[in-house]
């Protein structure tokens, strides 16, 4: 684990991101249910780590996508994140939809992109990977290049890692599952019936709790 992955961590269960609820799941949009929740919104009304997650997410940007002349939000989460490290390298942001929109124009990508633009993507989580890679694909077919992804956070689950190989994006987050859980125990947030859980719910997450 390195010392920004556990400082994320860290600020993530400091301002209450994160919520555990092995008894009464959360369920995701992709239908798997879920003893933990991670929220990255959060992370905008506090000002510190606000900062803290800009000024490392811009700067994981710059050095794994040098050459991005844009940098792209992925909707909703990761707009107002987007738009904090595209001011701090001075580029011009879009953000994508989940959809076209169904009125006005029916854009998908909100903001001025050209054609050939090459884009970094800011994304908040990354969980199943669907929606992020939905967000790449809407890019690439507006005629951009996308270099690559940085995210705030993920839980590594293999599925995702291998979506996101299979459609050749390259993915760097700030910190992840494994980090988040560590930072847990050290700090005495997790009971050991609690650490048994996450641990059975990350081994198999698509049917955990499932009936």
């Amino acid at each position: 684990m390195t010392d920004t992955e556990r400082k994320l961590a860290e600020g993530l269960l400091e301002i209450g991101a994160v919520l555990l609820r092995p008894d009464e799941p959360f369920t995701w949009a992709s239908g798997w249910k879920s003893p933990i929740y991670c929220d990255n919104r959060r992370i905008l009304s506090s000002p510190e780590l606000r900062e803290e997650v800009a000024g490392e997410l811009a700067s994981l940007a710059l050095t794994t996508c040098p050459g991005a002349d844009v940098v792209a939000g992925v909707a909703t989460g990761a707009i107002a994140h987007g738009v904090l490290v595209a001011q701090k390298l001075g580029k011009p942001f879009v953000y994508v939809r989940p959809t076209p929109k169904d009125h006005g124009t029916r854009s998908q990508i909100e903001g001025v992109l050209p054609v050939g633009s090459k884009v970094v993507v800011i994304e908040d989580l990354v969980s199943t990977g669907k929606s992020s890679l939905m967000a790449v694909r809407a890019l690439r077919d507006a005629g951009a290049e996308v270099l690559g992804m940085v995210a705030i956070f993920t839980y590594a689950f293999p599925e995702a890692e291998a979506a996101f190989a299979g459609e050749g994006v390259r993915l760097v987050t700030l910190s992840n599952y494994p980090a988040l859980v560590r930072a847990a125990i050290d700090g005495g947030r997790l009971s050991p019936e609690t650490e048994k859980t996450l641990g059975e719910w990350r081994e198999n997450p698509s049917v955990w709790k499932q009936e």
